[in-house]
């Protein structure tokens, strides 16, 4: 017998733009915003998948993780609670297209499951409904 599931949380930053926020507003999920200023902080004391959005403009990986998404996981307690990373990204920018998702999987060794452009589509929205559904299967 298996009990309800439970989802992850998802835990994301969203600068000023709101891009990622309206992004997050679609998913059925609980979530939590990391704050834009760096002297604030959360801490996390549940599994999560994060979702962040990409600053690269073609030159190679430094920047494109934001700084507020380091100060994050620069807590230990944070970084060990994340199991996936969702990118968004701009195409415009070719191969550093939702490059931060690439940095922190390899960086925190968990998986990159999803990238999406700017506000996502809805079949972006979909998808990442799934994938947030079967991490929660995974964890009963």
């Amino acid at each position: 017998m298996t009990g309800i599931s439970k989802k992850p949380l998802v835990v994301y930053y969203s600068s000023t733009s709101n891009n990622t926020a309206r992004f997050v507003e679609k998913l059925d999920c609980n979530s939590i915003r990391i704050p834009i200023k760096l002297s604030k902080e959360i801490s996390v004391s549940e599994e999560y998948i994060l979702i962040t959005p990409t600053y690269s403009g073609g030159h190679g990986t430094t920047g494109a993780v934001p700084k507020q998404v380091i100060h994050f996981l620069n807590k230990l307690a944070n970084r060990q609670k994340c199991i996936g990373v969702i990118a968004s990204g701009n195409t415009n920018f070719g191969n550093s297209f939702a490059l931060a998702g690439d940095v922190i999987s390899k960086k925190l060794h968990v998986p990159y499951l999803y990238k999406f452009e700017l506000l996502g589509t809805t079949e972006d929205v979909n998808n990442v409904n799934k994938i947030i559904a079967d991490a929660g299967e995974d964890n009963d």
